[in-house]
């Protein structure tokens, strides 16, 4: 088997179609959980806010998971495996709706939700290594970019249907967003069994990770491009409020990034080309500029400029480094490099969260436009290697 599939499998879209469908559905209890989980505990507790424990034990959950689990699933198919970790997520959700359903205590609670986060990071690595086999390389970015259009679609759609269906009964949206969640485990396509793969080569690593520096760089990026985008995504309230706007006008800068990532997508998915050296510094400079710009809220419309430029570049970089990250990789340690690319934005969602919760909304962005800075500037004077698509060097 090739890298990338045999040639049959590569010519039916039929499969492709379910894959995507597959991606976009299994980011649904992660895109409805904020509203889901708040509503949630609003009815448990009292406070909405209470959620967010909920949030953020899934999110540790994941970071702490992805490496032992990936590397576990190496000794299985990854369809099976794949399944398996759905469905494990899937039944922590419905037992967590159960216990609410019970009025269990909210510690309870909280562990079931780490015990549904910890398959996330994994399932997306293992749903990215079947990709592999269900395209050839030179359509990947195509599939790609059409994949980041669904995942914007899911996570602007998946916060108002759990709105809505919480107003019924906020165990009921647990529920159906848990339903939704498993259907990557009906969805994903059948490949055949890969190449038995020899063992992996002494290498330099990060310690205790097995993960070259080359990786690391574009897992930092990752981490940035998460931390910008969320800076806008969990402050966009407080942008309005800053404006002397009413809180309702936040959509004013979460529509324009879900909208410009969503172009950009699609802009990928037709041109189906892989980005150059230069054109990714230009779109990372990019993202610094406009996470800037937004830092500075000099103007609404410069500040709206700076979260079109953002979103515009979203979808092309998240494109890029899984490529990167897929030419970097040995076969071996795909899944769990791209379980580590998912976690890595997750990682930039907590550090930009932590810093709201302890600062300023303009002391977050103006620290994350810095980071986004060091990101690029790292790529610009790195090794060749990590654009070379040799993990060996």
């Amino acid at each position: 088997m090739g890298l990338h599939g045999s040639a049959a499998a590569t010519d039916r879209s039929g499969p492709l179609i379910r894959w995507l469908f597959a991606t976009a559905t299994l980011n649904v209890p992660q895109a409805a959980s904020p509203i889901a989980f708040a509503l949630l505990a609003l009815g448990l507790t009292g406070e909405a806010t209470d959620g967010a424990a909920l949030i953020l034990a899934m999110t540790l959950a994941q970071v702490a998971a992805v490496l032992p689990l990936s590397r576990i699933g190496r000794r299985f198919a990854p369809v099976g495996f794949l399944r398996a970790l759905v469905l494990g997520r899937s039944l922590a959700l419905a037992a967590l709706a159960l216990a609410a359903w019970l009025e269990a205590s909210f510690g309870a609670l909280i562990v079931l939700a780490a015990l549904a986060g910890l398959a996330n990071g994994a399932a997306h690595g293992y749903l990215r290594v079947i990709l592999n086999q269900l395209v050839t390389a030179a359509r990947l970015p195509r599939a790609l970019g059409l994949a980041a259009t669904l995942n914007e679609l899911t996570f602007v759609l998946a916060p108002v249907a759990a709105s809505g269906l919480g107003v019924v009964s906020p165990v009921f949206a647990v529920l159906m967003l848990t339903a939704l969640g498993a259907l990557p485990a009906l969805l994903v396509p059948s490949v055949a069994a890969p190449d038995p793969l020899p063992a992996l080569p002494a290498a330099p690593s990060l310690v205790g990770t097995g993960i070259g520096a080359p990786i690391a760089l574009w897992l930092l990026c990752a981490t940035a491009s998460g931390a910008a985008v969320a800076a806008i995504e969990i402050g966009a309230v407080a942008l309005a409020l800053d404006f002397g706007f009413e809180a309702a006008y936040a959509v004013l800068f979460t529509v324009p990034l879900c909208v410009a990532s969503a172009a950009g997508g699609l802009w990928i998915g037709i041109r189906n080309l892989r980005a150059t050296r230069r054109m990714v510094l230009v779109q990372l400079a990019m993202m610094s500029f406009g996470t800037l710009l937004v830092a500075l809220q000099a103007s609404l419309p410069l500040t709206m400029v700076g979260v079109v430029m953002m979103g515009a570049v979203t979808a092309p970089l998240g494109t890029h480094y899984s490529l990167t990250l897929d030419a970097l990789a040995p076969p071996q340690q795909r899944a769990e490099v791209f379980g580590l690319l998912r976690t890595a934005n997750a990682v930039g969602i907590i550090l930009t969260s932590s810093v709201l919760a302890l600062a300023s909304l303009s002391m977050a962005l103006m620290l994350v436009a810095c980071l986004m800075l060091a990101a690029t500037l790292c790529v610009g004077v790195g090794s060749p290697a990590a654009f070379a698509g040799d993990w060996r060097r």
